[in-house]
């Protein structure tokens, strides 16, 4: 399988950590959004990135799916989204804040940073960053002392870890880690692991 996307997207990130978690073997190809347009369209019409180029050409695209598809591949005792019942709902709803964090994230950081200084609409990029904020606060209300649910890591996890690190190095000085004292433990925990300190968001 490839792997289209580089670690800097959150979205391509969390794919990536699930991978190497599972110990499922993938290529991958390190285009960006900005950069290579014409190749990751090839793969997504959309243009967007994470896309997952399976064994037999298939393509598949969004995270959400993409990581659909993992947890089949692994199986119902390795996946990292529980099978059913309130687990299951606990984990999806917390992906969805950690999810909408990123997109928050990454709509403030494409206004500060893409648009020409006389462009910027400061009330909009205020906006989007209260949301990222209001999302990782929701989810540092959810944390406990190690894992988000079920004592044992999970996609919510993972992509927890994602949001918090894609928020911190793309907009610096917008997060007070001292207000995020469980996020910020969840992340460092997670990155002493192999498969979240190799997909850092540094590491593009």
């Amino acid at each position: 399988m490839i792997l289209i996307g580089r670690n800097l997207s959150p979205f391509t990130r969390r794919v990536a950590v699930t991978l190497r978690l599972l110990g499922i073997p993938c290529e991958r190809q390190m285009l960006s959004t900005l950069d290579h347009g014409e190749q990751i369209r090839a793969r997504n019409p959309l243009g967007r990135v994470p896309a997952l180029v399976l064994d037999d050409g298939e393509t598949l695209i969004e995270s959400g799916a993409i990581l659909d598809h993992i947890d089949e591949l692994a199986g119902p005792e390795r996946a990292l989204t529980p099978a059913r019942g309130a687990a299951r709902r606990r984990v999806l709803r917390l992906v969805a804040l950690a999810t909408g964090a990123c997109d928050k994230g990454v709509a403030a950081a494409y206004e500060r940073q893409r648009r020409p200084a006389d462009k910027i609409h400061p009330p909009w990029a205020e906006k989007c960053e209260g949301q990222a904020k209001a999302g990782l606060e929701a989810l540092e209300k959810e944390g406990g002392d190690g894992w988000l649910v079920g004592g044992r890591l999970t996609q919510a996890d993972i992509s927890a870890v994602c949001a918090l690190d894609f928020i911190d190095a793309m907009l610096p000085g917008l997060l007070e880690m001292s207000a995020y004292p469980r996020l910020a433990a969840l992340s460092a925990r997670a990155n002493a692991m192999e498969a979240f300190a190799s997909t850092h968001p540094g590491k593009t």
